[in-house]
């Protein structure tokens, strides 16, 4: 029974330090474009020039 006097306080610190860190994301817009990498990754941008 000692152990949730332990247990408690350090899940809901980790718990706010989650929620924390999802909205700074939210906020330094890191999901404006979710479409773009996945467009970015099917192109054929990346060929290397031929070797003379």
């Amino acid at each position: 029974m000692n152990v949730l006097v332990i247990l408690i306080p350090v899940s809901l610190i980790l718990g706010g330090l989650g929620l924390v860190a999802f909205l700074w994301s939210l906020k330094s817009n890191q999901y404006e474009d979710l479409d773009g990498d996945a467009w970015r990754i099917l192109s054929d941008d990346d060929t290397q020039p031929p070797a003379d």
